[in-house]
Protein backbone atom coordinates (compact mmCIF):
# COMPACT_ATOMS: atom_id res chain seq x y z
CA UNK A 1 0.00 0.00 0.00
CA UNK A 2 1.67 3.60 -0.89
CA UNK A 3 2.93 5.12 2.45
CA UNK A 4 0.56 8.44 2.81
CA UNK A 5 1.89 11.17 4.23
CA UNK A 6 -0.15 14.59 4.26
CA UNK A 7 0.87 17.18 2.19
CA UNK A 8 1.27 20.03 4.67
CA UNK A 9 3.31 22.45 2.50
CA UNK A 10 0.50 22.17 -0.05
CA UNK A 11 -2.07 22.47 2.30
CA UNK A 12 -0.38 25.56 3.88
CA UNK A 13 0.06 26.92 -0.01
CA UNK A 14 -3.91 26.99 -0.76
CA UNK A 15 -4.72 27.93 3.34
CA UNK A 16 -2.87 30.52 4.22
CA UNK A 17 -1.50 31.82 0.33
CA UNK A 18 -4.39 31.45 -1.75
CA UNK A 19 -7.36 31.69 0.53
CA UNK A 20 -5.86 33.34 3.37
CA UNK A 21 -7.96 31.40 5.39
CA UNK A 22 -6.94 33.31 8.82
CA UNK A 23 -8.20 36.77 7.60
CA UNK A 24 -10.93 35.00 6.51
CA UNK A 25 -11.76 33.31 9.90
CA UNK A 26 -11.68 37.21 11.04
CA UNK A 27 -14.61 37.84 9.57
CA UNK A 28 -16.97 34.74 11.40
CA UNK A 29 -17.90 34.24 14.77
CA UNK A 30 -15.80 31.30 16.01
CA UNK A 31 -12.96 32.17 14.07
CA UNK A 32 -11.44 34.97 15.46
CA UNK A 33 -8.76 33.25 17.40
CA UNK A 34 -7.78 31.13 14.88
CA UNK A 35 -4.54 32.45 13.09
CA UNK A 36 -2.18 30.84 11.06
CA UNK A 37 -0.20 29.27 13.99
CA UNK A 38 -3.51 27.46 14.97
CA UNK A 39 -4.40 26.24 11.49
CA UNK A 40 -0.68 24.38 11.30
CA UNK A 41 -1.26 23.16 14.87
CA UNK A 42 -4.64 21.70 13.85
CA UNK A 43 -3.28 19.96 10.50
CA UNK A 44 0.13 18.71 12.01
CA UNK A 45 -1.99 16.76 14.89
CA UNK A 46 -4.46 15.71 12.11
CA UNK A 47 -1.70 14.77 10.05
CA UNK A 48 -0.15 12.13 13.62
CA UNK A 49 -3.40 10.81 13.63
CA UNK A 50 -4.05 10.67 10.06
CA UNK A 51 -0.69 8.90 8.87
CA UNK A 52 -0.07 6.80 12.30
CA UNK A 53 -3.46 5.50 13.54
CA UNK A 54 -5.76 5.43 9.99
CA UNK A 55 -3.51 5.02 7.49
CA UNK A 56 -1.79 1.30 8.48
CA UNK A 57 -5.46 0.16 8.45
CA UNK A 58 -6.29 1.00 5.21
CA UNK A 59 -5.01 -2.08 3.43
CA UNK A 60 -6.18 -4.40 6.06
CA UNK A 61 -9.49 -3.02 6.68
CA UNK A 62 -9.91 -3.82 2.66
CA UNK A 63 -8.53 -7.14 3.23
CA UNK A 64 -10.67 -8.31 6.41
CA UNK A 65 -13.28 -5.79 5.81
CA UNK A 66 -16.71 -5.62 7.49
CA UNK A 67 -18.60 -8.96 8.90
CA UNK A 68 -22.20 -9.53 9.80
CA UNK A 69 -23.96 -12.03 12.45
CA UNK A 70 -27.72 -11.87 13.14
CA UNK A 71 -27.88 -7.96 13.03
CA UNK A 72 -24.55 -6.80 14.28
CA UNK A 73 -21.45 -5.52 12.18
CA UNK A 74 -18.29 -5.96 12.93
CA UNK A 75 -15.87 -3.75 12.03
CA UNK A 76 -11.76 -4.69 10.58
CA UNK A 77 -9.72 -4.95 13.50
CA UNK A 78 -8.26 -1.27 14.71
CA UNK A 79 -11.42 0.13 13.42
CA UNK A 80 -13.06 0.78 17.06
CA UNK A 81 -9.95 1.53 18.56
CA UNK A 82 -9.19 4.22 16.37
CA UNK A 83 -12.42 5.77 16.44
CA UNK A 84 -11.98 6.05 20.18
CA UNK A 85 -8.29 7.82 19.77
CA UNK A 86 -10.54 9.98 17.66
CA UNK A 87 -13.24 10.65 20.31
CA UNK A 88 -10.68 11.16 22.80
CA UNK A 89 -8.54 13.96 20.92
CA UNK A 90 -11.92 16.03 20.30
CA UNK A 91 -12.24 15.92 16.64
CA UNK A 92 -15.72 15.14 16.56
CA UNK A 93 -16.35 18.57 18.11
CA UNK A 94 -14.26 20.55 16.20
CA UNK A 95 -16.55 22.47 14.48
CA UNK A 96 -19.77 22.76 16.31
CA UNK A 97 -21.09 25.03 18.57
CA UNK A 98 -19.58 25.26 22.61
CA UNK A 99 -23.66 25.34 23.67
CA UNK A 100 -23.83 22.21 21.48
CA UNK A 101 -20.43 20.35 23.32
CA UNK A 102 -18.28 21.72 20.17
CA UNK A 103 -14.94 23.45 19.90
CA UNK A 104 -16.66 26.59 17.72
CA UNK A 105 -14.23 26.35 14.96
CA UNK A 106 -14.89 27.17 11.12
CA UNK A 107 -15.78 23.94 9.38
CA UNK A 108 -13.76 24.22 6.50
CA UNK A 109 -10.66 23.25 9.68
CA UNK A 110 -13.02 19.81 9.05
CA UNK A 111 -12.67 19.95 5.65
CA UNK A 112 -9.25 20.29 5.72
CA UNK A 113 -8.97 17.51 8.41
CA UNK A 114 -11.57 15.26 6.37
CA UNK A 115 -8.62 15.21 3.42
CA UNK A 116 -6.27 13.75 6.13
CA UNK A 117 -8.32 11.24 7.22
CA UNK A 118 -9.73 10.39 4.10
CA UNK A 119 -6.61 10.09 2.17
CA UNK A 120 -5.29 7.60 4.98
CA UNK A 121 -7.92 5.41 4.75
CA UNK A 122 -11.74 6.19 3.07
CA UNK A 123 -13.34 3.41 4.31
CA UNK A 124 -12.51 4.59 7.88
CA UNK A 125 -13.86 7.94 7.76
CA UNK A 126 -16.85 7.47 6.70
CA UNK A 127 -17.67 6.36 10.20
CA UNK A 128 -17.40 9.60 11.48
CA UNK A 129 -17.81 11.94 8.35
CA UNK A 130 -21.56 11.00 8.01
CA UNK A 131 -21.97 11.89 11.66
CA UNK A 132 -21.83 15.66 10.41
CA UNK A 133 -24.23 15.33 8.09
CA UNK A 134 -26.88 14.01 11.11
CA UNK A 135 -25.60 16.81 13.26
CA UNK A 136 -25.66 19.87 11.09
CA UNK A 137 -29.92 18.78 9.82
CA UNK A 138 -30.43 18.53 13.93
CA UNK A 139 -28.97 21.57 14.09
CA UNK A 140 -30.46 22.97 11.49
CA UNK A 141 -34.25 21.61 11.95
CA UNK A 142 -34.24 20.16 15.33
CA UNK A 143 -36.05 21.12 18.12
CA UNK A 144 -34.49 22.32 21.30
CA UNK A 145 -35.46 18.64 22.99
CA UNK A 146 -34.16 16.97 19.53
CA UNK A 147 -30.88 18.87 20.00
CA UNK A 148 -30.02 17.70 24.04
CA UNK A 149 -31.29 14.34 23.58
CA UNK A 150 -29.29 13.33 20.12
CA UNK A 151 -27.27 16.28 19.04
CA UNK A 152 -24.71 16.64 22.29
CA UNK A 153 -23.69 12.96 22.25
CA UNK A 154 -23.48 13.05 18.28
CA UNK A 155 -20.96 16.42 18.83
CA UNK A 156 -19.11 14.24 21.66
CA UNK A 157 -18.69 11.56 18.86
CA UNK A 158 -20.22 8.61 21.58
CA UNK A 159 -23.28 8.28 18.63
CA UNK A 160 -22.84 8.38 14.70
CA UNK A 161 -25.81 9.66 12.40
CA UNK A 162 -26.73 8.07 9.31
CA UNK A 163 -28.93 9.14 6.41
CA UNK A 164 -31.52 7.14 5.21
CA UNK A 165 -32.87 8.00 1.96
CA UNK A 166 -32.55 4.78 -0.93
CA UNK A 167 -35.19 2.29 -1.37
CA UNK A 168 -34.39 -0.99 -3.55
CA UNK A 169 -37.19 0.53 -6.17
CA UNK A 170 -36.68 4.19 -6.11
CA UNK A 171 -32.86 5.59 -6.41
CA UNK A 172 -32.73 9.06 -6.76
CA UNK A 173 -36.41 9.23 -7.59
CA UNK A 174 -37.45 9.66 -3.97
CA UNK A 175 -40.78 10.31 -4.75
CA UNK A 176 -41.60 6.67 -5.41
CA UNK A 177 -40.57 6.00 -1.76
CA UNK A 178 -42.47 3.48 0.40
CA UNK A 179 -41.58 3.73 4.04
CA UNK A 180 -44.53 4.59 6.38
CA UNK A 181 -44.61 7.09 9.51
CA UNK A 182 -47.55 6.21 11.52
CA UNK A 183 -48.22 8.56 14.23
CA UNK A 184 -48.55 7.19 18.27
CA UNK A 185 -50.66 8.64 20.63
CA UNK A 186 -47.06 9.91 22.75
CA UNK A 187 -46.03 12.45 19.91
CA UNK A 188 -43.61 10.08 18.39
CA UNK A 189 -44.26 7.73 15.11
CA UNK A 190 -43.61 4.16 14.53
CA UNK A 191 -41.35 3.83 10.96
CA UNK A 192 -41.80 0.80 8.93
CA UNK A 193 -40.20 -0.09 5.66
CA UNK A 194 -36.69 -0.77 4.17
CA UNK A 195 -33.75 1.38 3.67
CA UNK A 196 -30.85 -0.10 1.57
CA UNK A 197 -27.02 1.12 0.53
CA UNK A 198 -27.00 2.60 3.90
CA UNK A 199 -23.28 3.38 5.11
CA UNK A 200 -21.86 3.02 8.38
CA UNK A 201 -25.67 1.70 9.07
CA UNK A 202 -24.25 -0.56 11.75
CA UNK A 203 -21.50 -1.17 13.58
CA UNK A 204 -19.63 -1.47 16.53
CA UNK A 205 -17.46 1.57 16.56
CA UNK A 206 -20.10 3.62 19.10
CA UNK A 207 -22.99 3.03 21.67
CA UNK A 208 -25.73 4.31 19.53
CA UNK A 209 -26.59 5.30 15.95
CA UNK A 210 -29.11 7.91 15.04
CA UNK A 211 -30.88 7.24 11.58
CA UNK A 212 -32.01 10.36 9.62
CA UNK A 213 -34.97 8.67 7.83
CA UNK A 214 -37.00 9.74 4.82
CA UNK A 215 -41.06 8.57 5.12
CA UNK A 216 -44.52 8.76 4.56
CA UNK A 217 -47.29 9.93 6.77
CA UNK A 218 -50.62 8.59 6.09
CA UNK A 219 -52.05 11.57 4.54
CA UNK A 220 -48.97 12.60 2.71
CA UNK A 221 -49.87 13.73 -0.69
CA UNK A 222 -47.96 11.66 -3.70
CA UNK A 223 -44.31 12.25 -4.33
CA UNK A 224 -41.59 14.33 -3.41
CA UNK A 225 -44.59 16.66 -1.99
CA UNK A 226 -45.04 14.28 0.67
CA UNK A 227 -41.98 13.07 2.49
CA UNK A 228 -41.29 13.70 6.08
CA UNK A 229 -38.20 13.03 7.71
CA UNK A 230 -37.56 11.11 11.52
CA UNK A 231 -35.40 10.74 14.00
CA UNK A 232 -34.89 7.09 14.75
CA UNK A 233 -32.38 6.04 16.88
CA UNK A 234 -30.69 2.38 17.51
CA UNK A 235 -31.30 2.58 21.03
CA UNK A 236 -34.15 4.57 22.52
CA UNK A 237 -33.30 7.12 24.80
CA UNK A 238 -34.22 7.93 28.47
CA UNK A 239 -35.31 10.98 29.81
CA UNK A 240 -32.03 11.42 31.46
CA UNK A 241 -30.48 10.33 28.44
CA UNK A 242 -29.36 7.21 28.76
CA UNK A 243 -29.91 3.96 27.11
CA UNK A 244 -33.09 2.20 27.16
CA UNK A 245 -34.51 -0.75 24.76
CA UNK A 246 -33.14 -1.61 21.58
CA UNK A 247 -35.48 0.19 19.32
CA UNK A 248 -37.17 -1.68 16.03
CA UNK A 249 -34.34 -1.23 13.79
CA UNK A 250 -31.96 -3.99 12.23
CA UNK A 251 -29.62 -4.41 9.91
CA UNK A 252 -30.81 -7.42 7.72
CA UNK A 253 -27.63 -7.75 5.97
CA UNK A 254 -24.17 -5.91 4.74
CA UNK A 255 -23.88 -5.51 0.70
CA UNK A 256 -20.88 -7.20 -0.89
CA UNK A 257 -19.36 -4.27 -2.61
CA UNK A 258 -16.78 -3.25 -5.37
CA UNK A 259 -14.66 -1.22 -2.76
CA UNK A 260 -14.80 0.75 0.66
CA UNK A 261 -15.03 -2.83 2.39
CA UNK A 262 -13.61 -1.30 5.93
CA UNK A 263 -17.05 0.68 5.52
CA UNK A 264 -20.24 -1.04 6.44
CA UNK A 265 -22.66 -0.75 3.42
CA UNK A 266 -26.49 -1.99 5.14
CA UNK A 267 -29.65 -2.97 4.28
CA UNK A 268 -31.89 -1.48 7.29
CA UNK A 269 -35.13 -2.97 8.31
CA UNK A 270 -37.55 -0.45 10.33
CA UNK A 271 -40.16 -2.32 11.83
CA UNK A 272 -42.79 0.01 13.57
CA UNK A 273 -38.95 1.85 14.99
CA UNK A 274 -39.90 4.76 17.09
CA UNK A 275 -39.11 7.56 15.94
CA UNK A 276 -39.54 11.49 16.09
CA UNK A 277 -40.41 14.21 13.31
CA UNK A 278 -37.74 16.50 12.78
CA UNK A 279 -38.86 19.88 10.91
CA UNK A 280 -42.85 19.82 9.39
CA UNK A 281 -44.58 17.14 8.08
CA UNK A 282 -44.13 16.97 4.22
CA UNK A 283 -40.85 18.97 4.20
CA UNK A 284 -38.10 16.14 4.76
CA UNK A 285 -36.76 16.56 1.53
CA UNK A 286 -36.22 20.18 1.90
CA UNK A 287 -34.64 19.82 5.84
CA UNK A 288 -32.70 16.56 4.19
CA UNK A 289 -30.69 18.60 1.43
CA UNK A 290 -28.96 20.01 4.93
CA UNK A 291 -27.47 16.50 5.39
CA UNK A 292 -26.79 16.60 1.28
CA UNK A 293 -25.32 19.58 0.69
CA UNK A 294 -22.81 18.87 3.43
CA UNK A 295 -22.41 14.78 2.07
CA UNK A 296 -22.04 16.28 -1.13
CA UNK A 297 -18.88 18.87 -0.32
CA UNK A 298 -17.79 15.43 1.80
CA UNK A 299 -17.89 13.67 -1.60
CA UNK A 300 -15.83 16.02 -3.43
CA UNK A 301 -13.29 15.71 -1.01
CA UNK A 302 -12.89 12.10 -1.76
CA UNK A 303 -12.08 12.69 -5.54
CA UNK A 304 -9.12 14.93 -3.90
CA UNK A 305 -8.02 12.42 -1.77
CA UNK A 306 -8.27 9.68 -4.52
CA UNK A 307 -6.38 11.94 -6.81
CA UNK A 308 -3.64 12.72 -4.00
CA UNK A 309 -3.46 9.41 -2.60
CA UNK A 310 -2.79 7.98 -6.17
CA UNK A 311 -0.71 10.99 -7.11
CA UNK A 312 1.73 9.78 -3.73
CA UNK A 313 2.29 5.93 -4.60
CA UNK A 314 2.94 6.51 -8.26
CA UNK A 315 5.30 9.12 -8.00
CA UNK A 316 7.53 7.51 -4.88
CA UNK A 317 7.07 3.89 -7.94
CA UNK A 318 7.96 5.90 -10.89
CA UNK A 319 11.24 7.63 -9.12
CA UNK A 320 12.29 4.39 -7.99
CA UNK A 321 11.11 1.94 -10.90
CA UNK A 322 13.90 1.36 -13.82
CA UNK A 323 12.82 0.84 -17.18
CA UNK A 324 14.25 1.32 -20.60
CA UNK A 325 16.61 4.15 -21.06
CA UNK A 326 15.45 7.73 -21.91
CA UNK A 327 15.10 8.99 -25.51
CA UNK A 328 17.23 11.62 -24.95
CA UNK A 329 20.16 8.90 -23.44
CA UNK A 330 21.01 7.54 -19.87
CA UNK A 331 20.05 9.51 -17.29
CA UNK A 332 21.12 7.48 -14.83
CA UNK A 333 24.22 5.78 -17.05
CA UNK A 334 25.32 4.05 -13.43
CA UNK A 335 22.00 1.80 -13.02
CA UNK A 336 21.07 -0.78 -14.91
CA UNK A 337 18.23 1.42 -16.82
CA UNK A 338 16.68 4.87 -16.31
CA UNK A 339 13.41 5.40 -13.36
CA UNK A 340 10.69 5.18 -15.44
CA UNK A 341 9.88 9.22 -14.70
CA UNK A 342 12.17 10.20 -17.14
CA UNK A 343 9.74 9.23 -19.87
CA UNK A 344 7.30 11.92 -21.00
CA UNK A 345 4.12 10.13 -21.08
CA UNK A 346 4.61 8.82 -16.79
CA UNK A 347 5.45 12.72 -16.71
CA UNK A 348 1.55 12.82 -18.41
CA UNK A 349 0.33 10.96 -15.81
CA UNK A 350 2.03 12.21 -12.70
CA UNK A 351 1.19 15.83 -13.85
CA UNK A 352 -2.58 15.46 -14.44
CA UNK A 353 -2.55 13.08 -10.98
CA UNK A 354 -0.84 16.41 -9.25
CA UNK A 355 -3.23 18.83 -11.10
CA UNK A 356 -6.08 17.40 -10.25
CA UNK A 357 -5.23 16.91 -6.76
CA UNK A 358 -3.88 20.87 -6.35
CA UNK A 359 -6.55 21.85 -7.90
CA UNK A 360 -9.45 19.88 -6.54
CA UNK A 361 -7.73 21.16 -3.04
CA UNK A 362 -8.16 24.41 -3.95
CA UNK A 363 -11.63 24.12 -4.78
CA UNK A 364 -12.64 22.08 -2.02
CA UNK A 365 -11.33 24.16 0.52
CA UNK A 366 -12.64 27.52 -1.23
CA UNK A 367 -16.29 25.57 -1.01
CA UNK A 368 -15.93 25.18 2.55
CA UNK A 369 -14.60 28.61 2.88
CA UNK A 370 -17.93 29.89 1.32
CA UNK A 371 -20.00 27.36 3.86
CA UNK A 372 -18.38 28.97 6.35
CA UNK A 373 -19.56 32.39 5.39
CA UNK A 374 -23.14 31.19 4.38
CA UNK A 375 -23.37 29.79 8.14
CA UNK A 376 -22.04 31.99 10.75
CA UNK A 377 -21.09 35.02 8.48
CA UNK A 378 -22.77 38.08 9.81
CA UNK A 379 -22.50 40.73 6.59
CA UNK A 380 -25.98 39.99 4.78
CA UNK A 381 -24.55 40.91 1.61
CA UNK A 382 -21.46 38.18 2.31
CA UNK A 383 -23.77 35.74 2.85
CA UNK A 384 -26.09 36.27 0.06
CA UNK A 385 -22.88 36.38 -2.18
CA UNK A 386 -21.43 33.31 -0.97
CA UNK A 387 -24.39 31.56 -0.60
CA UNK A 388 -25.29 31.62 -4.47
CA UNK A 389 -21.32 31.00 -5.55
CA UNK A 390 -22.23 27.80 -3.14
CA UNK A 391 -25.32 26.67 -4.67
CA UNK A 392 -23.07 26.83 -8.09
CA UNK A 393 -20.16 25.42 -6.96
CA UNK A 394 -21.29 22.78 -5.25
CA UNK A 395 -22.55 20.41 -8.24
CA UNK A 396 -19.35 21.10 -9.78
CA UNK A 397 -16.93 20.30 -6.97
CA UNK A 398 -18.73 16.72 -6.05
CA UNK A 399 -19.40 15.91 -9.58
CA UNK A 400 -16.09 17.27 -11.50
CA UNK A 401 -13.51 16.33 -8.03
CA UNK A 402 -14.69 12.58 -8.14
CA UNK A 403 -14.80 12.10 -11.99
CA UNK A 404 -11.09 13.25 -11.81
CA UNK A 405 -10.24 11.90 -8.73
CA UNK A 406 -11.25 7.91 -10.06
CA UNK A 407 -9.28 9.39 -13.65
CA UNK A 408 -6.20 9.87 -11.66
CA UNK A 409 -7.09 6.31 -9.29
CA UNK A 410 -6.55 5.16 -12.97
CA UNK A 411 -3.88 6.53 -13.51
CA UNK A 412 -2.03 5.27 -10.70
CA UNK A 413 -1.98 1.82 -11.55
CA UNK A 414 -1.92 2.89 -15.33
CA UNK A 415 2.24 3.93 -13.95
CA UNK A 416 2.74 0.73 -12.12
CA UNK A 417 1.99 -1.10 -14.79
CA UNK A 418 1.18 -4.89 -14.29
CA UNK A 419 2.15 -4.28 -10.84
CA UNK A 420 -0.67 -1.94 -10.34
CA UNK A 421 -3.22 -4.66 -11.25
CA UNK A 422 -2.21 -6.63 -8.45
CA UNK A 423 -2.60 -6.02 -4.70
CA UNK A 424 0.17 -6.15 -3.59
CA UNK A 425 1.18 -2.74 -4.27
CA UNK A 426 -2.46 -1.02 -3.07
CA UNK A 427 -3.12 0.42 -6.22
CA UNK A 428 -6.11 -0.91 -7.13
CA UNK A 429 -7.78 -0.79 -3.87
CA UNK A 430 -7.73 3.22 -5.08
CA UNK A 431 -9.71 2.50 -8.18
CA UNK A 432 -12.38 0.44 -5.76
CA UNK A 433 -12.35 3.03 -3.26
CA UNK A 434 -13.13 5.56 -5.36
CA UNK A 435 -15.88 4.11 -8.21
CA UNK A 436 -18.53 4.52 -5.89
CA UNK A 437 -17.96 8.45 -5.27
CA UNK A 438 -19.08 9.26 -8.65
CA UNK A 439 -22.06 7.88 -7.66
CA UNK A 440 -23.59 8.48 -3.86
CA UNK A 441 -24.96 11.59 -2.72
CA UNK A 442 -25.96 11.95 -6.52
CA UNK A 443 -24.24 10.76 -9.31
CA UNK A 444 -22.70 12.70 -12.09
CA UNK A 445 -25.83 12.80 -14.34
CA UNK A 446 -28.07 14.47 -11.23
CA UNK A 447 -25.20 16.58 -10.28
CA UNK A 448 -25.46 17.74 -13.98
CA UNK A 449 -28.81 18.58 -14.43
CA UNK A 450 -28.87 20.32 -10.93
CA UNK A 451 -26.18 22.75 -11.95
CA UNK A 452 -27.49 23.24 -15.40
CA UNK A 453 -30.97 22.64 -14.92
CA UNK A 454 -31.79 24.57 -11.39
CA UNK A 455 -28.71 26.63 -10.34
CA UNK A 456 -27.94 28.41 -13.89
CA UNK A 457 -31.15 28.19 -16.31
CA UNK A 458 -33.80 27.99 -13.84
CA UNK A 459 -32.38 31.94 -12.35
CA UNK A 460 -32.19 32.94 -15.85
CA UNK A 461 -27.82 33.06 -15.36
CA UNK A 462 -28.45 34.38 -12.00
CA UNK A 463 -26.06 32.04 -10.07
CA UNK A 464 -23.71 31.50 -13.47
CA UNK A 465 -23.37 35.71 -13.51
CA UNK A 466 -21.99 35.70 -10.17
CA UNK A 467 -19.12 33.40 -10.55
CA UNK A 468 -18.64 34.92 -13.88
CA UNK A 469 -18.30 38.25 -12.77
CA UNK A 470 -15.44 37.16 -9.80
CA UNK A 471 -13.63 35.33 -12.79
CA UNK A 472 -14.10 39.03 -14.53
CA UNK A 473 -12.93 41.02 -12.49
CA UNK A 474 -9.71 38.80 -11.48
CA UNK A 475 -8.74 38.84 -14.93
CA UNK A 476 -9.25 42.56 -15.63
CA UNK A 477 -7.14 43.27 -12.61
CA UNK A 478 -4.38 41.07 -14.32
CA UNK A 479 -4.95 42.64 -17.74
CA UNK A 480 -1.45 44.67 -17.57
CA UNK A 481 0.78 42.16 -15.74
CA UNK A 482 2.19 40.74 -18.51
CA UNK A 483 3.65 37.64 -16.70
CA UNK A 484 -0.54 36.79 -16.29
CA UNK A 485 -1.01 36.83 -19.41
CA UNK A 486 -0.53 32.90 -20.43
CA UNK A 487 -3.17 32.10 -18.03
CA UNK A 488 -5.52 35.39 -18.03
CA UNK A 489 -6.19 35.61 -21.86
CA UNK A 490 -7.13 32.00 -21.90
CA UNK A 491 -9.38 32.37 -18.69
CA UNK A 492 -10.84 35.30 -19.72
CA UNK A 493 -11.81 34.01 -23.21
CA UNK A 494 -13.24 30.87 -21.56
CA UNK A 495 -15.06 33.12 -18.73
CA UNK A 496 -16.64 34.71 -21.77
CA UNK A 497 -17.89 31.66 -23.93
CA UNK A 498 -19.36 30.24 -21.11
CA UNK A 499 -21.86 32.53 -20.62
CA UNK A 500 -22.69 32.66 -24.11
CA UNK A 501 -22.84 28.97 -24.53
CA UNK A 502 -25.09 28.59 -21.71
CA UNK A 503 -27.59 31.14 -23.27
CA UNK A 504 -27.38 29.11 -26.75
CA UNK A 505 -28.30 25.80 -24.53
CA UNK A 506 -30.91 27.66 -22.73
CA UNK A 507 -32.70 29.03 -25.77
CA UNK A 508 -32.75 25.49 -27.32
CA UNK A 509 -34.53 24.03 -24.36
CA UNK A 510 -36.97 26.38 -24.56
CA UNK A 511 -38.10 24.14 -26.96
CA UNK A 512 -37.04 21.09 -26.17
CA UNK A 513 -36.56 20.32 -22.75
CA UNK A 514 -34.06 16.81 -23.33
CA UNK A 515 -31.97 19.74 -24.88
CA UNK A 516 -31.03 20.43 -20.88
CA UNK A 517 -30.35 16.74 -19.75
CA UNK A 518 -28.19 15.95 -23.70
CA UNK A 519 -25.86 18.73 -22.66
CA UNK A 520 -25.56 18.94 -18.63
CA UNK A 521 -22.76 15.99 -18.09
CA UNK A 522 -20.18 17.55 -20.66
CA UNK A 523 -21.46 21.30 -19.64
CA UNK A 524 -20.31 20.02 -15.69
CA UNK A 525 -16.98 19.02 -17.16
CA UNK A 526 -16.68 22.52 -19.04
CA UNK A 527 -17.43 24.35 -16.18
CA UNK A 528 -15.37 22.05 -13.95
CA UNK A 529 -12.16 22.64 -15.92
CA UNK A 530 -12.65 26.48 -16.22
CA UNK A 531 -13.14 26.77 -12.44
CA UNK A 532 -10.10 24.95 -11.59
CA UNK A 533 -8.63 27.36 -14.26
CA UNK A 534 -9.44 30.26 -12.16
CA UNK A 535 -7.94 29.09 -9.11
CA UNK A 536 -4.56 27.69 -10.47
CA UNK A 537 -4.59 31.43 -12.45
CA UNK A 538 -4.63 32.52 -8.69
CA UNK A 539 -1.98 30.12 -7.45
CA UNK A 540 0.00 31.26 -10.55
CA UNK A 541 0.00 34.49 -9.07
CA UNK A 542 0.57 33.78 -5.92
CA UNK A 543 3.78 31.70 -6.98
CA UNK A 544 4.74 34.73 -8.97
CA UNK A 545 4.67 36.95 -6.26
CA UNK A 546 6.56 34.83 -3.79
CA UNK A 547 9.47 34.54 -6.79
CA UNK A 548 9.50 38.33 -7.63
CA UNK A 549 10.06 38.65 -4.08
CA UNK A 550 13.13 36.70 -3.50
CA UNK A 551 11.71 34.14 -1.55
CA UNK A 552 13.69 31.20 0.19
CA UNK A 553 11.46 28.57 -1.27
CA UNK A 554 12.11 29.01 -5.14
CA UNK A 555 11.36 25.14 -5.84
CA UNK A 556 8.24 25.01 -4.68
CA UNK A 557 6.98 27.89 -6.27
CA UNK A 558 8.53 27.38 -9.36
CA UNK A 559 7.06 23.75 -9.25
CA UNK A 560 3.43 25.49 -8.25
CA UNK A 561 4.11 27.80 -11.85
CA UNK A 562 5.15 24.50 -14.31
CA UNK A 563 1.93 22.58 -12.57
CA UNK A 564 -0.31 25.77 -13.36
CA UNK A 565 1.29 25.53 -16.87
CA UNK A 566 1.01 22.12 -17.42
CA UNK A 567 -2.87 22.41 -16.50
CA UNK A 568 -3.69 25.24 -19.06
CA UNK A 569 -1.70 23.72 -21.62
CA UNK A 570 -2.54 19.93 -21.31
CA UNK A 571 -5.73 19.44 -19.26
CA UNK A 572 -7.63 22.94 -19.98
CA UNK A 573 -8.49 22.15 -23.44
CA UNK A 574 -10.45 19.40 -22.56
CA UNK A 575 -13.25 22.42 -22.56
CA UNK A 576 -13.45 22.44 -26.15
CA UNK A 577 -14.35 19.10 -26.52
CA UNK A 578 -17.21 19.32 -23.84
CA UNK A 579 -18.10 22.35 -25.42
CA UNK A 580 -18.34 20.70 -28.95
CA UNK A 581 -20.29 17.83 -27.44
CA UNK A 582 -22.73 19.96 -25.35
CA UNK A 583 -23.64 21.99 -28.45
CA UNK A 584 -23.93 19.32 -30.66
CA UNK A 585 -28.10 18.79 -29.15
CA UNK A 586 -30.26 16.26 -28.16
CA UNK A 587 -30.86 14.56 -31.25
CA UNK A 588 -27.96 12.35 -31.13
CA UNK A 589 -28.78 10.89 -27.96
CA UNK A 590 -32.54 11.11 -28.51
CA UNK A 591 -33.30 9.77 -31.93
CA UNK A 592 -32.18 6.19 -32.00
CA UNK A 593 -35.41 4.26 -30.40
CA UNK A 594 -34.74 2.06 -27.45
CA UNK A 595 -36.00 -1.28 -29.29
CA UNK A 596 -32.96 -0.39 -31.74
CA UNK A 597 -29.93 0.06 -29.82
CA UNK A 598 -29.43 -3.77 -30.37
CA UNK A 599 -30.45 -6.33 -32.61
Amino acid sequence: MPTYRVPRREIQFVMHEVLDMAKHYQSIPGGEDVDAEMIDAIMEEGAKFAENVVAPLNASGDAEGCSWRDGEVTTPAGFKQAYSQFVEAGWPSLAHKPELGGQGLPESLGTMLNELTGTANWSWSMYPGLSHGAMNTLEAHGTQEQKQTYLLPLVEGRWTGTMCLTESHCGTDLGLLRTKAEPQSDGSYHITGTKIFISAGEHDMAENIVHIVLARLPDAPAGTKGISLFIVPKFNVNADGSLAQRNGVACGSIEEKMGIHGNATCVMNFDAAKGYLIGPANKGLNCMFTFMNTARIGTAVQGLCSAEGSFQGALEYAKERLQMRSLNGPAAPEKSADPIIVHPDVRRMLLTQKAFAEGGRMLAYYTSQLNDTVNRGTDAAAKKESETLLALLTPIAKAFMTETGLESANLGVQCFGGHGFIKEHGMEQLIRDARISTIYEGTTGIQALDLLGRKVLMTQGETLRAFTKQIHRFCKLEADNAAMQEFVTPLAKLNKEWGEYTMQIGMKAMQNRDEVGAASVDYLMYAGYITIAYLFAQAAKVAQTALANNTTEADFYNAKLFTARFYFARLLPRSESHMAAMLSGADNLQGLDAEHFAF
